[in-house]
């Protein structure tokens, strides 16, 4: 509330006004006031979802070099590992229409009190329980490449007999999460921010995944620094069959299961506002995990 003293009128502002002296950094519209509340209220929710960016980035990092150090030739064609990545496109489409047809409309049913499917806090909160299981996921298969693969190797492409395909699960779980993240991360920011800041709302969306970028490189080297001491490789060496690239999806999923605790308790505690001229549907977010 200490907000509020920005739009409280003082006597030098009276004497300012008698004056015609004025000065905007001392004297607040009270509609100026009540923007800067709803987006302050946003940044807890926000900052839970730069972990999940962080989980994301890897799909176009370590997951490539992952599937580059496994059996790429089937069928004597092969596999760009890079091209895995249409798995997450193909679970993308699947698991919206999965969502619009069955999930939204099942849970609309089994509500009483409401006829609304999952409200945005739960599908962000959704979106994080996908992630965690994207990182076990690729932490396992990188268990098993590590089991079958040739640690004598030079260049190390191809080196694990364990084939590419088994990293199909981890690429479908990161394209289910981003169905459930993503899209009710943007419903939420756009219907929590007021008609004027509704441009600062979506880039609050993008804002998250740049930072989830810079966030990974850091995480990345920092495991690096920590894992190299006494002479070691590091988890994420330049030849990955030295390495534990999967103790690095396992901290993922850690730090992800942490975030998703702190999510919740952020989520438990937000208060849905309701904002002039919209509908009040959203009325019910306030604590929307306890309804789940």
């Amino acid at each position: 509330r200490f907000l509020d003293k920005a739009a409280y009128i003082s006597t030098r502002d009276i004497d300012d006004q008698k004056k015609g002296i004025y000065t905007p950094w001392r004297l607040c519209p009270v509609t100026q006031v009540e923007e800067v509340k709803c987006i302050l209220r946003l940044l807890p929710i926000w900052l839970c979802t730069i972990i999940y960016s962080v989980v994301f980035t890897q799909m176009a990092s370590l997951f490539v070099e992952q599937g580059a150090a496994m059996k790429v030739i089937v069928l004597n064609f092969r596999i760009p590992p890079a091209s895995m990545s249409s798995f997450d496109i193909l679970s993308v489409a699947l698991f919206i229409f999965l969502y619009r047809r069955i999930l939204d409309p099942l849970v609309s049913r089994l509500r009483k009190k409401s006829s609304r499917g999952l409200t945005e806090l739960q599908r962000i909160g959704i979106g994080l329980i996908i992630a965690i299981l994207a990182m076990v996921s690729a932490g396992i298969v990188e268990c098993y490449r590590l089991k079958y693969a040739n640690k004598d190797c030079i260049h190390c492409e191809g080196s694990s007999s364990l084939s590419i395909f088994w990293q199909v699960p981890q690429y479908a779980f990161i394209g289910a999460s981003e169905v459930f993240m993503y899209v009710g991360q943007l419903e939420f920011f756009n219907a929590q921010t007021p008609d004027g800041l509704k441009s600062f709302g979506s880039a609050l969306c993008m804002t998250s995944i740049s930072l989830g970028n810079y966030v990974s490189s850091l995480l990345v080297t920092m495991v690096m620094k920590i894992s190299t001491e006494d002479h070691m490789p590091g988890w994420i060496p330049g030849n990955l069959n030295k390495g534990h690239l999967d103790r690095f999806y396992f901290l993922l999923a850690g730090l992800t299961t942490i975030d998703l605790v702190v999510y919740i308790a952020c989520a438990r505690w937000y208060k849905c506002i309701k904002l002039e001229g919209r509908s009040d549907e959203n009325d019910d977010e306030r604590g929307s995990f306890n309804k789940v």
